[in-house]
């Protein structure tokens, strides 16, 4: 079932502000706080603080078209609401507002909370089920493969502005990065690549295009899944379609879905964040040169500090309970406050002292429901900004940082950009294309942090394969994924033809 067939169950949508959105389950009364507009995105964390001043660990608020939820602000109600699932469901069925008709069907809250056949949103023996098929094929990517990958793509995105002098750090490298390497790891066409970076941003950003973005990635991922299924080789995709799990077409395709995505935007956020800490902040860059601190303790005080996500929804109440001090209603939905339980002051009295090496962050979740593809994500960001700073070891800021800006939403905010200069290095020259990552099959270096900078390596004519797959079509006007100049892309596969 989809998310607008769910929506339409039920009693007619009231309008926005109309007081039969609050006349269900969920917190109750006037002047609740909402957790869109200018005070909430302009300066989450003190939105939070003053939440958490007024309600304590859990707080009610609205969301889009005044929908109420409970927003979890301290560290042990969200460890408590992420650990038990007999108490807060992921099935997201059970919210009060679905079952009462009372959520529209173009609720901006729907792509993310409306619920889909992953692992995401069930719970027990078929969450187990679906989850091994997940964390299997996961886990048997390499640290080693994965580097070879991200060396590739990073040389190709540094020489596309390395005789410059100049770039913007997002637009230019962290926003292209994780979706060419996550590309590969899926087994999907390198034709592929540059168009789902763009689908996918455009999808995230919610733009009038976005359903149609959405349509390309589905796409993408259905036509290589059935090429797979005739010649299937040592990638995710294989090894979803081959897990004894038995996981169906929908099920194999949610799940590509969401780990494309959720790898994709995260990772963006977490590169961005990290490379804005070195490039801002002294005492980072000098311990970080300095050898006082490796490049995954920086990510580390990343993920406590600026998490990708700075609230996840969600978790639905399985029956009456009580949770921080608030009496929690069967079907009501709570939000994960992974940035407000960050920063909560049982835990971190002190938001200055540094937490090198510190894993006990709530970046990526716990419990049952604990992201299965951190490490992966953590791989990209490690390697891509190790060999970033390797290769333009003179990067600086070229604005004041007061100068910089995020774009806020409900869930996260978002760098724009991070203008930066350098000595522009025109002798570098990205890699050749590299093989299948190994699985853990064959000896390999274990996928567990750790900086290793290569050097720069020469472009190479591969050998000949086979012919690539072509992409599927673009939806008709307006189109999916703006037109782009001709870049190092377009630069590199023209050579590599001939």
């Amino acid at each position: 079932m989809t998310y607008q067939e769910h929506a339409h169950q039920g009693a007619p949508v009231p309008p926005p502000g109309c007081p039969a959105h609050r006349a269900g389950g969920g917190p109750q009364g006037d002047g609740l706080l909402r957790l869109f507009g200018p005070e909430a995105e302009a300066d989450p964390a003190g939105f939070y603080e003053k939440l958490r001043a007024e309600h304590g660990e859990v707080a009610p608020i609205l969301l889009h078209g005044d929908l109420p939820a409970w927003l979890v602000l301290g560290y042990s109600a969200n460890l408590t609401a992420m650990r038990t699932p007999s108490r807060f469901s992921r099935d997201s069925r059970r919210w009060t507002e679905f079952q009462q008709g009372r959520v529209a069907p173009d609720s901006p809250v729907l792509p993310v909370i409306a619920w889909q056949p992953t692992c995401s949103f069930v719970d027990g023996e078929e969450h187990r089920r679906l989850r091994t098929a997940v964390t299997d094929g996961l886990n048997r990517f390499d640290r080693r493969g994965m580097r070879r990958y991200v060396t590739r793509f990073s040389d190709q995105l540094i020489a596309e502005f390395g005789d410059s002098g100049r770039v913007d750090l997002v637009s230019q490298f962290a926003e292209h990065l994780p979706m060419l390497v996550m590309t590969q790891l899926l087994g999907m066409p390198e034709e592929y690549g540059p168009r789902l970076v763009e689908a996918a941003r455009d999808l995230v950003k919610g733009t009038e295009t976005a359903v149609a973005s959405n349509e390309y990635v589905v796409e993408s991922l259905r036509r290589t899944v059935e090429r797979k299924r005739n010649e299937p080789g040592q990638d995710l995709i294989t090894w979803l379609i081959e897990h004894p799990s038995g996981l169906s077409q929908d099920e194999v395709l949610e799940h590509l879905r969401s780990v494309l995505l959720a790898a994709n935007e995260t990772t963006i956020n977490l590169i961005s964040e990290t490379l804005k800490m070195v490039l801002t902040d002294s005492r980072f860059r000098a311990h970080l040169s300095g050898g006082q601190m490796t490049l995954p303790d920086a990510l580390d005080q990343v993920l406590w500090d600026s998490p990708p996500f700075m609230l996840v929804p969600g978790r639905w109440a399985t029956g009456d309970t009580e949770l921080g001090g608030q009496a929690i209603k069967a079907g009501d939905m709570l939000l994960l406050g992974v940035a407000a339980g960050n920063a909560d002051p049982a835990v971190r009295p002190d938001l200055d002292t540094p937490l090198f090496g510190n894993r006990s962050h709530l970046a990526f979740g716990s419990g049952p429901h604990e992201c299965p593809g951190q490490e992966i994500g953590r791989a990209i960001a490690e390697s891509g900004i190790d060999i970033l700073l390797t290769r333009l070891p003179d990067l600086q800021l070229s604005v004041e940082e007061d100068r910089l800006v995020w774009r806020g939403g409900w869930m996260s905010r978002h760098l724009t950009e991070l203008p930066a200069r350098f000595t522009p290095r025109a002798a570098l020259r990205p890699q050749p294309p590299a093989g299948p990552v190994p699985s853990s099959a064959a000896p390999s270096t274990p996928l567990v942090p750790g900086p290793r900078p290569v050097a720069a390596t020469p472009l190479r004519t591969p050998a000949a394969g086979p012919a690539p797959v072509p992409a599927p079509p673009l939806p008709p006007a307006p189109p999916v994924v703006p037109q782009q100049r001709r870049g190092w892309w377009s630069a590199l596969l023209a050579r590599l033809r001939g």
